[in-house]
């Protein structure tokens, strides 16, 4: 821990505190968030379709509006966008609070959304740029941060939600209002130099042109659609493996455990090993082969799960307790080391792809091309899940998702063959073609 500390101050400010901001951040939402479904469907007694159009509403407006809230952080500076993401949070989670009417209760939800979509991107591309160089360790530093709170927030909202869920709320809201207060007081402002240019890239070029040269960008595309498998897999903690979990250990008290567990491994995991894991693997690969034995990595954390489906389960006991618990928790233990390996390696990668130039745009149009992925490949998850429960076949989902690991880790792999992953000043040195 005080090697991690060390670290995060041989960086500038700006930075050490975006790095607490994104904790901050995730600790405010996540210890929400995970009660609002509960509280939706309980104390307001609202019909099951409306808790998910209300979950849902979130979760839309956040990947609907990526690309624009990271052009508008290229275009009006990143500090704007993160004050402005802030503000908003503070308003919609203060008014999931307070309010029971459906309208008010989409609004809100879908306030919080657009706040994400806000500040990802600015705080991404703020890091990146700050960072400099070192941009592969800060970005296993931010992991570090952006999973202490991922950790941390849920522990907290579990005891103010046994008081009322509308102090959860206002709780979440209050340290939103905190985290902006110090953030315009001091968090810097973007160099003046990068924003001026900026600013007169965009009076020369408008929107839709510079989103046409995204879209032209092949070598980004190409990424990021590969880079969808990886977001699935990792979401997996939250959705296939918890089903696994009560499936084998049946419900009660034994699954709750098992699947808080679950979380505490893969969040300590990163804590504990995240800078060390990053340093190991610059030292020894490029970041093309770190991003394929990341996925890779994260295939094979399926294995463990096809355990259960070739031995026989115990009816009780100590042996369908280790049967229901160790398979899963080796699976989002590796889950957890695949993502180590590839996060900083991916974040660093896009800068790389962008040019430097308009990196919050980059950011805003990859978030949005994963959120739609993750959207389909939880579809087709539980799918699967259900198609093996209707036929008896166990071992599906987890054969298919470590498939998709494969075949994700090999699309990467023939991106870093080809250059393709390579830096523009790389690629710069291939003949470019004659354009009028």
């Amino acid at each position: 821990m005080k090697e991690t500390i060390a670290q995060v101050r041989s960086y500038p400010r700006s930075v050490q505190l975006l790095m607490v901001n994104q904790f901050t951040i995730n600790l405010g939402f996540y210890m929400l968030m995970p009660y609002l479904a509960a509280h939706l469907s309980g104390t307001l007694a609202l019909a099951g379709w409306i808790v998910g159009l209300v979950l849902g509403v979130r979760n839309f407006s956040q990947q609907g509006m990526f690309l624009v809230g990271g052009t508008l952080a290229d275009r009006l500076g990143y500090k704007p966008m993160i004050i402005a993401g802030l503000m908003l949070r503070i308003v919609g989670f203060a008014t999931l609070g307070l309010v029971d009417s459906v309208p008010a209760l989409l609004a809100a939800s879908a306030a919080t959304g657009l706040a994400g979509a806000l500040f990802n991107p600015a705080v991404r591309a703020y890091l990146a740029a700050d960072a400099g160089e070192r941009r592969v360790e800060a970005f296993a530093l931010f992991n570090v941060f952006y999973q202490a709170g991922i950790l941390l927030g849920p522990l907290v909202g579990m005891v103010l939600t046994g008081v009322d869920f509308r102090v959860t709320c206002l709780v979440s809201a209050g340290i939103f209002a905190l985290l902006s207060i110090v953030q315009i007081h001091a968090l810097p402002a973007r160099r003046a130099g990068d924003v001026q240019a900026t600013k007169a890239a965009g009076q020369r070029e408008r929107v839709l042109s510079q989103w046409r040269g995204i879209v032209a960008n092949r070598p980004f595309l190409l990424f990021s659609v590969a880079m969808i498998g990886s977001y699935v897999m990792q979401f997996q903690v939250y959705l296939a493996l918890p089903l696994e979990v009560k499936r084998l250990g049946r419900d009660g008290e034994f699954g709750t455990v098992a699947v808080a567990v679950l979380f505490a491994v893969s969040g300590l995991t990163t804590i504990l090993f995240q800078t060390k894991v990053t340093a190991w693997c610059k030292a020894r690969m490029e970041p093309g082969r770190a991003l394929t034995w990341g996925l890779l990595t994260m295939g094979v954390g399926f294995v463990p799960l096809l355990v259960p489906t070739v031995v026989t389960v115990p009816d009780g006991g100590v042996g369908l307790w280790l049967l229901a618990a160790a398979p899963p928790t080796l699976s989002a233990l590796l889950l957890a080391v695949g993502t180590m390996i590839a996060y900083p390696f991916e974040m660093d990668t896009i800068v790389r792809l962008s040019g430097d130039q308009l990196v919050a745009t980059h950011y805003g149009l990859y978030n949005t091309i994963c959120g739609v992925g993750i959207t389909l490949g939880n579809l087709l998850t539980g799918a699967a899940l259900d198609a093996a429960r209707t036929a008896g076949a166990s071992a599906l989902p987890w054969i298919a998702l470590f498939t998709l690991g494969l075949v994700c880790a090999a699309a990467l792999y023939g991106l870093h063959r080809t250059g393709r992953l390579a830096p523009p000043t790389v690629r710069a040195a291939k003949p470019a073609p004659i354009t009028a």
